[in-house]
């Protein structure tokens, strides 16, 4: 095979200019329909420009999700430090003692679940580039074999939430078998349900119907994995 040429790293103003213009133009468009000279036109940059940071139009989309999501990742991980990492810090108790019931480490962390599944659920929903995001690969994933096998792997957060949801097992306060397993049912439990509700942002969803989803979501996931016996 013909060797490629090697791609400019550029500006990196100009290459986040060009990756913004072109997700907006790939949702807008969808790939097929989607040109570079309009992602040029958009960007304010010449289509040559493009060619030479990322190669042809396949690689600038697959790039595109891919530093989108990368951008995504701080804030991410700055929302988890803040609302999950005190949890099993100051107390580890699952179960008062002597009644069986939520003890105060069970309820701190329902809490702690609720804030961020609320704080990440608004957050997708509500950030036009989430959202975006969202819709261009679920649209665009049958004709890519990379995003198809996406749907099998591992994601960052999904693996960020299986290393808290670890912690919280070693504490006491959760019984999991599967911490991987456990942190998908509990992003389909919080964020999916509001994505939904919204058609993935398409909808307007008003705040007391993402605390309600949220809140329901969290203490189904509590009730499945509550340390104990199984009936």
């Amino acid at each position: 095979m013909p060797r490629q040429a090697p791609l400019r790293q550029g500006s990196p103003e100009k290459r986040a200019a060009i990756v913004a213009a072109a997700l907006r133009i790939f949702v807008s468009e969808g790939y097929a329909r989607a040109s570079m000279d309009a992602i040029a036109a958009d960007a304010k940059v010449s289509k040559r420009t493009i060619y030479d940071y990322f190669g042809d139009k396949e690689r600038l989309f697959l790039a595109v999700i891919e530093e989108t999501e990368a951008a995504q990742e701080e804030g991410f991980h700055a929302l988890l430090e803040r609302t999950l990492d005190g949890v099993t810090a100051t107390s580890t108790v699952a179960t008062a003692p002597g009644t069986g019931g939520p003890g105060p480490g069970a309820a701190e962390l329902e809490a702690a679940l609720i804030v961020f599944g609320r704080e990440f659920a608004t957050a997708v929903l509500r950030s036009p580039v989430r959202a975006a995001l969202v819709r261009l690969i679920s649209a665009e994933a049958g004709h890519f074999p990379a995003l198809r096998r996406r749907a099998g792997s591992v994601g960052h957060a999904q693996q960020a939430i299986t290393e808290r949801l670890e912690r919280y097992a070693e504490a006491g306060l959760l019984d999991i078998a599967d911490p991987v397993e456990a942190a998908e049912y509990f992003g389909l439990l919080v964020t999916g349900r509001v994505n939904n509700r919204s058609l993935f942002g398409t909808v307007e969803v008003d705040d007391a119907l993402i605390d309600e989803l949220v809140a329901g979501g969290v203490r189904f996931f509590l009730r499945a994995y509550a340390p104990g016996p199984r009936p």
